[in-house]
């Protein structure tokens, strides 16, 4: 893969497979391409050379809504808005049964304590932006909020980029607990520029070294 104008690739010669059921860390310096790696997956850009294929299918032969709704995504600039705490695990328009529906998502992501102490539950309004008694949550409850929102989701694939990042070392031993929860009942892949942060949780390391896949 290669941006449009640049003299070089920022991909080449990678070729992987990553199997239903898998917990996958491509584990790379920060600018080794695993980013970018991710953002083909998820088809956000198309590649220049070769293809990704699911189910031995290339990705571009799918509705790009149908292909999309395989993967639940975590990015690790990813936002609180000022909404209730449910809207922001949801992020789509009520049904019947969200109720319980975010209840078990946020037990799953270990935010659910936090989230019953607050004044109106899961109804709060996250953020002051526009409700001056909305709350105010800490990065690291901000980031099970933001987990909980993958297991609302019915998707079979988890894509989590940096999900330790700027946390502390109980966090992210919560954050290892997960995946390897989400592991049980999901396909996860996962970046991380950090190796041992995340390899003892999951079943293969892809190490990404300037565009390649190096081990």
């Amino acid at each position: 893969f290669r941006y449009e104008g640049a003299e070089d690739d920022t991909l080449r010669g990678i070729s992987l497979h990553i199997g239903a059921g898998e917990r996958i860390a491509l584990v790379g310096q920060n600018g080794s391409g695993k980013t970018t790696l991710i953002k083909l997956l998820l088809r956000l850009y198309n590649p220049t050379g070769g293809s990704v294929k699911l189910d031995g299918r290339d990705i571009r032969d799918y509705t790009l809504d149908s292909y999309r709704d395989e993967y639940a995504c975590v990015f690790q600039d990813f936002k609180m808005f000022s909404m209730s705490v449910a809207d922001n695990v949801l992020l789509r328009l009520p049904k019947d049964g969200d109720a319980e529906l975010v209840e078990y998502s946020l037990r799953e992501s270990g935010a659910y304590e936090r989230v019953a102490r607050l004044d109106h539950g899961i109804e709060t309004t996250l953020t002051r932006e526009f409700d001056d008694h909305g709350a105010n949550l800490s990065v690291g409850e901000q980031q099970k909020i933001a987990l909980a929102r993958a297991f609302a989701r019915t998707s079979p694939v988890i894509i989590l980029d940096e999900p330790t990042v700027g946390l502390d070392p109980k966090q992210i031993i919560e954050i290892r607990d997960l995946i390897k929860k989400l592991g049980s009942i999901k396909t996860v892949i996962l970046s991380s520029h950090i190796l041992a942060e995340i390899s003892a949780v999951c079943d293969h390391v892809m190490i990404i070294s300037h565009g390649r896949l190096v081990a």
